[in-house]
């Protein structure tokens, strides 16, 4: 059966008979349900295959499905007894159903915490949850992409995972080459955080610094990739990108699921490429149409760092087109000038009736600290800039404090200790003794 794009509303299905092996000029590959790539454009379809620009109108491809439509209570129960990680929604991705067996790092299942505390302090009373992915085993989000990335490499025989990142996709990258046994060699701006440097570097594999942004290293990969250097590489998030950013609707699934199989009523969600926003929403629109959630209204805004807010800024503008900037911010892991996915989110964020907004340097420093003492929780300084957004928007009106909300942390914040080791440090030193600590005004 087809199933529709959640992106352009189109069908994306393929005839039925299409699910689990796909002949494809790599051989016969298995990928689940995934039946065909589908261009977000013009709908044209194409063969599975590591393709990621339709032929016709050079429009970005993403994977259509042949999903399991028809008894929605088997369904939840055949997740509900899946394994705790993100292979218990293997029916609804593109991986074989044997994934789980297969060497990998097996992240997802991350907490969705209660904020109280949080939701106190940002006067939200309808219910505050941050879904807490810096669980995973590198410390971040990356680790769910690169998941549905290595299945795809190895369905496509290649031998060397690769990527452009600034940062948390670069260590995900090479925790999960080291685990699956491929090679890997990952590109980086050169004066990324060094937190994310070493981590990055300490799997073995081959990183590689490029003097220049973010915009600079894709630029590089993407003449990698077409030269005979390139062959044999699968780049996760260019020639593997249809793939991989299906790793990002298992949050969308696991947070229905961990609310009891509801949908949340608002979402905020950081944007870099603008690929997790636009396949969240892909998730819960695939829910719905599985029958796994009741339908009703969600509202999706989108968050960015004002010193990189490229959609931010098209869409206070009301513009339909997203203009480059050079990013200049402390939130590196979202500093994306030229984000692929800006319009999509544009279109998600008018459709939902959400936003997208921005928050300062300042501000993000301000709220990493306000989720670490209100919830417990270092988030990076992308989760500062989402916890910073959703203060923002309560505080003007457009967030509606009666509803329920899910915040997305996206990643660990010992990864981004420079942004708030200036600030943050002892509250005294002392020498060892009672008096030294009464006279500190320490004692109660």
């Amino acid at each position: 059966m087809a199933v529709q794009s959640a992106d352009t509303g189109r069908t994306t299905g393929t005839p039925t008979g299409t699910t689990g092996s796909v002949t494809t000029a790599s051989g016969t590959v298995d990928l689940g349900p995934a039946a065909a790539l589908s261009c977000r454009e013009c709908g044209e379809r194409f063969p599975l295959g590591p393709i990621f620009a339709c032929t016709s109108c050079f429009g970005p491809l993403e994977v259509a499905y042949d999903l399991p439509l028809g008894d929605p209570e088997a369904l939840r129960r055949k997740i509900e007894s899946g394994p705790t990680n993100l292979w218990r929604y293997a029916p609804l991705l593109p991986v074989p159903a044997d994934v789980a067996d297969k060497p990998n790092l097996n992240p997802g299942w991350t907490k969705l915490v209660k904020a109280d505390r949080l939701a106190a302090e940002l006067g939200i009373t309808g219910g505050l949850y941050v879904k807490d992915d810096s669980g995973n085993p590198t410390h971040s989000f990356k680790d769910r992409v690169v998941a549905q990335a290595v299945e795809a490499a190895r369905a496509f025989g290649f031998t060397t995972l690769s990527c452009s990142s600034t940062g948390n996709l670069a260590g995900a990258v090479g925790a999960a080459a080291a685990r699956a046994g491929f090679r890997s060699c990952v590109f980086i701006p050169h004066d990324l955080e060094q937190g994310k440097v070493v981590m990055a570097a300490v799997y073995g594999g081959d990183l590689v610094g490029i003097e220049g942004t973010y915009d600079d290293v894709n630029r590089f990969c993407s003449e990698l990739i077409g030269d005979p250097i390139g062959e044999g590489w699968g780049f996760v998030n260019v020639n593997l990108r249809p793939y991989y950013g299906e790793g990002s609707k298992t949050l969308a699934y696991e947070i229905c699921e961990q609310l009891g199989w509801r949908l949340p009523d608002q979402l905020v969600i950081p944007i870099a490429s603008g690929s997790q926003l636009t396949k969240v929403d892909k998730g819960l629109q695939e829910l719905i149409k599985l029958g796994l959630v009741e339908e009703k209204p969600y509202k999706i805004f989108g968050a960015q760092a004002e010193g990189c807010s490229p959609v931010s800024t098209a869409f206070k503008a009301g513009h339909e087109v997203v203009r480059p900037q050079r990013p200049d911010t402390i939130a590196k892991s979202l500093a994306i000038g030229n984000p692929a996915d800006g319009p999509y989110v544009l279109d998600i964020a008018h459709r939902t009736g959400g936003a997208v907004e921005d928050v300062t340097d300042a501000q993000i420093v301000d709220a990493i600290k306000l989720l670490a003492r209100t919830e417990g929780i270092f988030t990076e300084t992308a989760g500062g800039v989402t916890v910073g957004v959703t203060k923002k928007l309560v505080e003007a009106g457009v967030l509606d404090p009666e509803l329920t909300t899910v915040v997305l942390n996206t990643g660990d914040g010992l990864k981004t200790l420079d942004a708030v080791a200036p600030t943050t440090g002892p509250t005294a030193t002392i020498r060892p003794s009672l008096d030294a600590f009464r006279a500190a005004g320490l004692a109660g």
